[in-house]
């Protein structure tokens, strides 16, 4: 006689848009990734962000714009998420662990998508910290290397192992069963750090301004004809990438006008 094993009933949802951790990886003392059911009805274009969070002590939910860091055809949810002792919800979101709910509200939206930017030949994604997040998302869609020829990442934070998320990423992407054959050798990976040595060093904005990342990497400046840019990053890094964006000659799209660079405006770091 065979035995058949019980599927134990879903637990009933304890908070609004509910939906259950499955996994949590701690990187540093200040970073940390998770993933998560995803709702059925949710859709979303790669490079665009939810609202996520926890219960408050007043009992209402406290919620923070999040890039979704995993594919649109994912079938969970990914997110890069940094630490703030005092912070209102990341002090608590990261002790999440699995098993444990998380209220998502599933209306994405954001300006980091590839539909905002204008046909070119090369696609810059310029991040500082958990900025790198979106880029996660786009990284692992087909449509970014089918549009593309060249895609560069430049991502900067203090410390290298700060930039381990991001690494593991990217190094496994030739190896991704669904686009490595597509990726090839289109990709250009520019990790720097500001206080710790490493093989590259220095700010994305002053490595931009001073050339040097053309220089380490054999590819020429800035061209609005060639180039398209999304940025992700603090306010005062977003506006700096900006200034130099638009002294080469780029200028600012949106979902509804396509331009050559896009910044995304609801980042937490």
């Amino acid at each position: 006689m065979t035995e058949q094993s019980a599927i134990a009933p879903k637990p009933t949802p304890t908070l609004p848009d509910a939906q259950t951790v499955t996994s949590v990886t701690h990187y540093t003392d200040s970073l940390f990734a998770f993933r998560c059911t995803r709702p059925r009805s949710l859709r979303f274009r790669s490079g665009e962000f939810v609202m996520i969070g926890l219960l408050g002590d007043n009992g209402k939910p406290l919620l923070r714009a999040y890039s979704i860091a995993s594919p649109s055809w994912d079938e969970e949810l990914e997110f890069y998420s940094i630490k703030v002792p005092d912070g209102p919800l990341t002090s608590r979101l990261q002790h999440i662990q699995p098993g444990d709910e998380l209220i998502l509200r599933p209306k994405p939206v954001g300006t980091l998508v590839l539909d905002a930017l204008l046909p070119g030949k090369r696609l810059w994604m310029l991040a500082t910290g958990t900025g790198i997040a979106p880029f996660a998302s786009l990284l692992r869609d087909p449509e970014t290397w089918e549009k593309y020829e060249q895609v560069i990442v430049m991502h900067t934070c203090r410390e290298a192992a700060e930039l381990t998320y991001g690494r593991e990423l990217i190094d496994a992407l030739p190896d991704d069963p669904l686009i490595g054959e597509l990726v090839g050798d289109k990709l250009l990976y520019y990790p720097t750090t500001t206080r710790e040595n490493s093989t590259y060093m220095g700010r994305v904005t002053d490595n931009l301004s001073s050339g040097k990342v053309f220089t380490d990497l054999g590819i020429p400046p800035l061209d609005p004809k060639m180039d398209r840019a999304m940025v992700c990053g603090s306010l005062a890094f977003n506006l700096d990438v900006k200034k130099i964006l638009e002294d080469a000659g780029l200028t600012e799209g949106a979902n509804s006008a396509p331009a050559e660079y896009v910044v995304e405006k609801a980042f937490v770091d």
